[in-house]
């Protein structure tokens, strides 16, 4: 098994001897069986205690206050499997939490909770497949549930809240994006797995996935003993943990750690010192080692870490062996100064070549969209309303609501005539939902030899990464377009992954002439292919002198393609990247065709500056 396979198996069985640890996030590539490990946890996990037919899970003893079932005297619990429940990306509300019993309501009876995914996966597991694609109005859900241990449901005139205790388990890919901070930190492991590179163990991943779907129940009897054997050993692990000693030399080594690698969030302590225990458990002892303490460290702290957008996660194994090499001359000792860090090499000129480093900025621009269409595209920068996901925020009179807004179309009902309940249709409502959902921030970077001048190439990185904070914050869709030579290029196609776009413009060479009637026509095909909202950002000082057509004019070509762009209406924003004391003010009167505003790299770096952009806010 490879190591990466190995973390993911680890993480998954110290989730299940300790519940309370907060779940795993399983990173990796496409077809890496990140789904299939998740999946095949609820197999091997001892069975619980539960009344058959109970919605809420109800602990043997604990019965929620609005389960009926449980409640009975006569209910008696019997021996089931860990429930696992799916989370749906495309999941309402209503759904995750639960809502109004509409069958009950209609009846006439009293006011009945139907329950929803999270207290389906009380006592069990939640899974969410691709979890950073998860939207933010069900991402609020989850924080307040994970945060709780209870989910708070008041809508429809209903208020009441039941316990929602789950191991979360999500897996991802990272070039569909990352996740938002809050939520990143509520899983208590994260482990990246990648495909083995070894031919003899791919080879055998290939043989057993063949065998196992040639005849899945004689796959499941061969393997039978060892599945009941890791039962077992999780049964024994659950039952040895509340007796696992970690010795208070050990909880001061694991604070250690994560001083030393700079992590702020506490819930590393806590994670890390449950993760030892469970450690200690699942190998049947009743102490917890300096090993262990190690061990969780690599599963805990890689992604609390994260101190910038464009920072991965991990963990320097070096580092770390260092530190328990001093705890172990040392022990209880924590006073060793942090490495200085290393400033990487940047490129050497190559071909008249420069690859310039970002110049470092103290501020975080903010991109501010000032609209002046009737009706607001759908986008996070311009909130939509009347969205078919999202926040419900108001319900509205419709004879035929596509969404029903159950609890004002009772009221309604009610109030009309309260001796004879019966909902007609001048009573139906429409649900009115609110929602934010990406927009496309396009950077159009020029990256011609006019930038190596006074090192302008080091301003215009550091203005676009500042910008990219900016996007990373809002969760934006970003796609970067540079030119130089004799033409431009998609250096990157739309996507969520701001870290990608940030490692291609590190990398992004400075020489060359200047193509922009290129670029712009290159933004023109870009912004075809795409419907989400888009915003142009481009960089340049307007020094056109690559034209598209042999013995056309570079400049006269790229006023026509801005003009065509402001014809759509795309909101824009041009950067001008001139310098020195004699100006010829290109950028500007591409800006004026463009119908944007234009800013110099000065006044973008001034603190706290707000950029407005202004435009219809269509997609072309």
């Amino acid at each position: 098994m490879s190591d990466s396979l190995h973390a993911v198996k680890t993480a998954l069985l110290l989730c299940a001897v300790d519940p309370m640890l907060g779940g795993v996030l399983i990173r990796g590539d496409k077809g890496t069986a990140k789904s299939t490990a998740a999946r095949a946890l609820t197999d091997v996990l001892p069975q619980i205690k539960r009344v058959a037919g109970c919605a809420f899970n109800c602990a043997p003893g604990a019965a929620c206050g609005h389960c009926d079932i449980c409640s009975d005297a006569g209910a008696t619990a019997q021996a089931s499997s860990v429930p696992f429940v799916t989370l749906p990306l495309g999941a309402t509300e209503d759904r995750v939490l639960g809502t109004l019993d509409l069958e009950q309501a209609l009846k006439g009876a009293k006011r009945a909770f139907q329950p929803g995914l999270l207290a389906a996966a009380h006592r069990g597991i939640l899974y969410i497949d691709e979890v950073n694609l998860l939207p933010d109005h069900l991402v609020d859900v989850l924080l307040d549930a994970a945060a709780m241990g209870v989910n708070a449901v008041q809508r429809e005139g209903l208020s009441l809240t039941h316990p929602a205790r789950f191991t979360l388990i999500g897996t991802m890919n990272l070039e569909e994006g990352d996740l938002r901070p809050q939520l990143l930190d509520r899983f208590g492991l994260m482990v990246e797995v990648t495909a083995p590179r070894e031919k003899t163990l791919r080879a055998e991943v290939v043989r057993r996935r063949i065998a196992f779907e040639a005849d899945p129940a004689a796959y499941a009897a061969l393997w039978a003993r060892e599945q009941d054997a890791l039962r077992h050993r999780l049964a024994t692990a659950q039952r040895l943990l509340p007796e696992v000693v970690l010795e208070d030399a050990l909880l001061d080594l694991i604070s250690h750690l994560c001083c030393e690698f700079d992590v702020a969030s506490l819930r590393a302590d806590i994670v890390m010192h449950k993760a030892a225990r469970a450690l200690a458990a699942l190998e049947g002892r009743s102490r917890v080692t300096a090993d262990d303490v190690r061990s969780a460290a690599e599963l805990a702290l890689p992604h609390r870490r994260r101190r910038k957008p464009f920072e991965q996660p991990g963990l320097e194994r070096e580092r770390l062996d260092e530190l328990m090499q001093q705890a172990d001359q040392a022990p209880g000792a924590g006073e060793s100064e942090a490495a200085p860090e290393q400033e990487g090499a940047q490129g050497d000129a190559e071909d008249r070549q420069q690859v310039f480093a970002a110049a470092s900025g103290a501020s975080v621009p903010r991109i501010a969209v000032d609209t002046h269409a009737k009706r607001h595209a759908t986008g996070r920068r311009s909130t939509a309303a009347e969205a078919q996901r999202g926040r419900v925020v108001r319900a509205v009179p419709d004879p035929n609501p596509s969404s029903l807004a159950v609890g004002a179309t009772l009221r309604s009902a009610a109030l009309r005539d309260p001796r004879e309940f019966q909902v007609r249709k001048s009573d139906l409502h429409q649900q009115v939902r609110m929602s934010k959902s990406a927009n496309l921030i396009l950077f159009v970077v020029d990256a011609s030899g006019s930038m190596a001048a006074q090192r302008r190439m080091e301003a215009v990185k550091g203005a676009v990464l500042a910008l990219l904070t900016d996007a990373y914050q809002q969760r934006d869709e970003v796609a970067v377009i540079a030119f130089r030579g004799t033409s431009a290029t998609l250096l990157l196609p739309p996507t969520r992954s701001v870290d990608l776009a940030e490692q291609g413009l590190r990398e992004l060479p400075t020489g060359g002439r200047t193509p922009l009637p290129h670029a712009l026509q290159l933004v023109l095909e870009t912004l075809e292919k795409t419907e989400k909202p888009p915003l142009l950002v481009l960089l340049s000082d307007g020094k056109a002198n690559v034209a598209l057509s042999d013995g056309g004019d570079p400049w006269q070509e790229a006023l026509m393609r801005a003009e065509l762009l402001a014809g759509c209406g795309v909101p824009a924003l041009v950067l001008d990247t001139e310098s020195g004391y004699l100006r010829l003010g290109r950028a500007r009167q591409l800006a004026q065709a463009l119908g944007a505003e234009c800013l110099s790299l000065e006044e973008l770096s001034a603190e706290n500056l707000a950029l407005t952009i202004r435009g219809c806010m269509y997609p072309i």
